[in-house]
């Protein structure tokens, strides 16, 4: 691999010329020839027998050259960046792939993070709220923890909103059935809005053992085009209701949730752990509301493919997250949703935004501070990071980019270098209505406002 040019275009892009000589492009060839040559026939050769030179000769030299560049390019990218001495956070376009004289001749445009600036860090201000825990949010806590710990029971009555419910169903439209729509044995919760507008409804006042049909429509953006905006019956049978009831309040409930013998006890308990949340929730939303007023003297442009980027990330993780707690595929989920990917993608634009900005604002304060991360830091980070996994050091440093993890620590230094220099803001509290003024009183406060102007 040679690189032939690093021309710097705007809004920190660059593009790469490379070449990959005869021998690296030869080998990238005859990869392709091996990955492609099963699937074609050539006369006289038995399937996957024909050498390479009757392909080219049948279908031209340039039969692989797609493969073959998907083959090389990669390793030649690396090279190239590494050479170059850049760190490219996308490859934006491939403006050149030709071959000549045997060799490859390839263009990349590439994107490299922007290093943008910020009007201000220093003197921000935010408010911050009071970690204030009252006895009726202690009260509302175990309330929801009887929830959780509440049981189901089979019931001998019509279902309402709250009960739980098995039950069959099967979708038909225009009477033919839809792929998709049909279940034996489903448990619902009614009232979740797990299903579409108008379906959970209409089991409501059904009893154990009916046959019913249930009648909606689909969202116009459904992601099933063919159901789209389309109304639909399904067939139901309710098999059971179960009602949710919750445990009583009591010293034998404290018990069975907690290591205390009374109810005031684990209430106490509470309160504390609940106080303490309060004042970290109190902490992160001053943080945020600082981050807030720091991006809002960033100044650049931010390339699109960045918050792209943020959204795959987020995207990911979501997908993964549904996976482990529910078993669900990200697919099935979406269609349960009534959703499309697009649909779903643009649901955290606005959150992936906000995180670039503030990404890329406070490692604007890392240079404007000049911060640094010691050897010491980093091993202690290394092994932090090995004892959380249970992983050897050595093993978590393969893995983990060294770069990249010293810009993080970094940019966390920098969240502490705005907050030192933050101003505390008191939230202010809720105004009561005023009281009618009396023609007196209202007299009396316009003298004092003349009076005031006069000094």
């Amino acid at each position: 691999m040679k690189l032939t040019n690093v021309e710097k275009k705007e809004n920190f892009q660059v593009e790469l010329s490379i070449i990959v000589e005869k021998e690296e492009f030869e080998a990238g060839i005859q990869a392709a020839y091996h990955k492609i040559k099963g699937s074609v026939n050539i006369p006289g050769f038995r399937k996957g027998k024909a050498p390479r030179k009757m392909i080219e000769k049948m279908y031209g030299v340039e039969v692989f050259y797609e493969d073959a560049i998907d083959h090389c390019y990669p390793a030649a990218y690396d090279a190239a960046v590494k050479e170059a001495g850049i760190s490219p956070i996308a490859i934006l376009a491939m403006t050149d792939a030709t071959v000549e004289e045997g060799e490859l001749k390839l263009g990349l445009l590439v994107q490299l993070k922007p290093e943008l600036t910020v009007k201000a860090y220093k003197g921000l201000e935010a408010e911050k709220k009071a970690a204030e825990v009252s006895d009726e949010d202690v009260q509302a806590e175990l309330e929801k923890m009887a929830q959780r710990n509440s049981r189901q029971v089979t019931v001998d009555r019509a279902a309402k909103m709250g009960d739980s419910v098995k039950f069959d169903f099967k979708g038909f439209q225009d009477g033919v059935a839809f792929e998709g729509g049909e279940a034996e044995g489903y448990e619902l919760m009614l009232g979740s809005g797990m299903f579409i507008p108008g379906f959970e409804e209409q089991i409501e006042g059904h009893v154990a053992g009916d046959e019913f049909d249930v009648d909606v429509t689909f969202p116009a953006e459904y992601q099933a085009e063919e159901l789209a905006g389309k109304p639909a019956v399904f067939k139901c049978k309710l098999h059971e209701v179960h009602e949710i009831q919750k445990p009583e309040l009591d010293d034998e409930f404290a018990k069975d949730v907690s290591e205390f013998d009374t109810l005031d006890e684990y209430k106490a308990d509470m309160k504390s752990k609940m106080q303490a949340m309060a004042e970290q929730n109190a902490d992160r939303a001053f943080e945020e509301a600082l981050m807030g007023k720091l991006v809002e003297g960033l100044e650049g442009e931010i390339p699109e493919v960045m918050v792209e980027k943020e959204i795959d990330f987020i995207v990911n993780d979501y997908s993964y997250q549904i996976a482990m707690q529910s078993g669900m595929k990200f697919d099935d989920y979406l269609s349960m949703s009534g959703m499309n990917i697009d649909m779903f993608r643009s649901m955290f634009k606005a959150t992936a935004e906000t995180r670039v900005k503030t990404r890329l604002a406070l490692e604007a304060v890392v240079r404007a501070e000049a911060i640094e991360v010691t050897e010491e830091e980093m091993e202690k980070q290394f092994a932090d990071m090995a004892a959380q996994y249970g992983m050897e050091v050595e093993a978590v440093k393969a893995q983990i980019n060294a770069a990249d993890l010293k810009m993080d620590l970094a940019v966390s230094k920098a969240v502490e270098v705005v907050k030192a220099e933050a101003k505390v803001a008191k939230a202010k509290k809720a105004r009561k209505p005023a009281a009618k003024k009396t023609k007196k009183a209202e007299a009396e406060e316009v003298s004092t406002e003349k009076a005031e102007d006069n000094e």
